[in-house]
């Protein structure tokens, strides 16, 4: 016996959310999909029972895309799943684990897979933040209830755990009963409250400025500190930065240029072999492979740095030292990612490593820093994409299967699987290859320059692209609601 034919049954017990017997009508998935949402900003504000304040959260600067909230039972958020995937995807792509993902019965496989593999993360990213110290229990708790602090770290433990499955839960219910994914709802509403926060927040930072971008603004005008700003080569370094004027610009142009990418696209003509004149068209977008690989990106990136900070916390600082969670010298202050322009322009990272009490890296450290995680994610964006397209369905043999199935065919070419999948192999291969270089190009620029409310460019650009993909998805749920031959093209009954 094989070891698919092994854990297949191990896999098909995993609890699971019931999929629908037919089709979902689209007032019923935008009723489930509101619900969801509704919950997770519930439980991201349930706090975790127990914690110390003192507690740090390993993922504050990734906490943009990983969704969730510091100190929630939502802690964790989508970083389980994520990790599972990037874990499977890269044992599918290398072949260590033998699936074709166009056969149903391994795609079921895989998902299964994934699913018990996201239980195991759940536990191996909990771990480790308990162990090392970061994750700590109220001592003064422990005294009130008259028990030992290791009682109150492991109710923190399983609250963690829950909150874990129950955000892989919820996920499942938007994938089957909703509209999207799950993962792609829980990064908008996380990023967009990120943006309105760095909108409007009155809460001064340590600087003494409101951290909102209009109550900033307000205050200089009004203090008269703009006018000494201007007059000098610092001051309007300040102005850009700290006054959030070039956070504003990145996310308006970030905003709209991934908009017009979005709506780049080869149309491969379509028609119907049975009814005559029935026409259409399949679109393969620029950014065919969405910018969710980006996720993967960062989560790997994002995991290397928990292995760096953890082996520091235990005196091992052969991979680098670190400030709180943040590197400062060794290999991994270059595996880094870039998050704003402290990161790369000069005076502002010497004014960094000030603060942290460390030596200031050298100008060409810098670059070398720059150079890596832009190689980290043009690189990594191509591979993923590549990967990804694969293990959901998307590459050119699915693609022309479901063509072929929906009675569609290519004009000009024989009604075949094979004539079909020969046009797609010319597309979606160098469309994915361009698409991920491009969108990791992008999301280097975007984390260069900064966001509003620090969502990063990676979290502004899975933002957009995501709301413009939710935006699509309604449309065409709309369109199914109308039309039952095209909903049998989307493979719903």
């Amino acid at each position: 016996m094989s070891l698919k034919d092994s854990l297949e049954p191990i896999f098909n017990k995993l609890p699971a959310v019931a999929s629908p017997e037919g089709h979902v009508h689209f007032k019923n998935k935008l009723m489930w999909t509101l619900g969801i949402l509704v919950l997770y900003f519930a439980l991201a504000n349930v706090p975790l029972f127990g914690l110390s304040a003192d507690s740090i959260d390993l993922f504050e600067s990734y906490r943009a895309f990983f969704a969730g909230a510091s100190g929630s039972l939502m802690l964790l958020g989508i970083g389980p799943i994520v990790t599972a995937s990037i874990v499977l995807q890269l044992l599918v792509g290398a072949d260590v684990i033998k699936l074709d993902m166009s056969n149903p019965s391994d795609q079921a496989f895989f998902q299964g897979a994934q699913k018990f593999m996201v239980f195991v993360m759940i536990v191996l990213e909990a771990l480790p933040q308990i162990a090392g110290g970061y994750i700590q229990p109220d001592q003064a708790l422990a005294s009130t209830l008259g028990v030992n602090t290791g009682v109150i770290t492991f109710i923190i433990f399983i609250q963690i755990c829950i909150g874990g499955v129950l955000v892989l839960f919820m996920d499942e219910v938007v994938s089957k009963w909703g509209i999207g994914s799950g993962v792609g709802l829980f990064i908008v509403a996380g990023v967009s409250q990120q943006i309105v926060t760095g909108l409007f927040n009155w809460t001064t930072d340590t600087s003494g400025l409101p951290t909102g971008f209009f109550p900033k603004w307000i205050y200089l005008v009004q203090s008269g500190e703009l006018s000494g700003l201007i007059s000098s080569a610092s001051g309007i370094l300040t102005i850009l930065v700290t006054g959030g004027i070039l956070a504003l610009v990145s996310t308006v142009v970030i905003f709209l240029l991934v908009v017009y990418v979005e709506s780049t696209r080869i149309e491969i003509p379509l028609a119907h072999s049975a009814v005559r004149g029935a026409r259409g068209k399949f679109p393969v977008k620029l950014i065919y492979a969405s910018v969710l690989p980006m996720i993967l990106v960062r989560a790997l990136q994002a995991n290397i740095q928990m292995v760096g900070l953890l082996l520091s916390s235990r005196g091992i600082t052969f991979l680098g030292e670190f400030s709180g969670s943040s590197p400062i010298n060794g290999i991994m202050y270059y595996l880094a990612p870039i998050h704003s322009p402290y990161d790369w322009i000069p005076s502002l990272v010497r004014e960094s490593f000030t603060s942290y009490g460390a030596p200031v890296p050298a100008v060409w450290q810098i670059g070398l820093h720059v150079l890596t995680d832009a190689v980290f994610l043009i690189v990594g964006g191509i591979i993923f994409a590549l990967f990804w397209i694969e293990t959901t369905g998307m590459g050119a043999k699915p693609t022309a299967k479901k063509i072929f199935n929906s009675g569609m065919q290519i004009p000009g070419f024989r009604r075949n699987i094979g004539s079909i999948e020969k046009v797609m192999i010319r597309y979606i291969p160098k469309v994915t290859v361009i698409g991920g270089a491009f969108i990791g190009f992008l999301t280097l620029v975007a984390s260069m320059l900064g966001t509003l409310g620090g969502a990063g460019g990676t979290g502004l650009l899975l933002t957009v692209s995501i709301v413009y993909r939710l935006y699509e998805d309604i449309a065409s749920e709309q369109m199914m609601e109308m039309h039952p031959m095209v909903r049998s093209f989307f493979g719903q009954e």
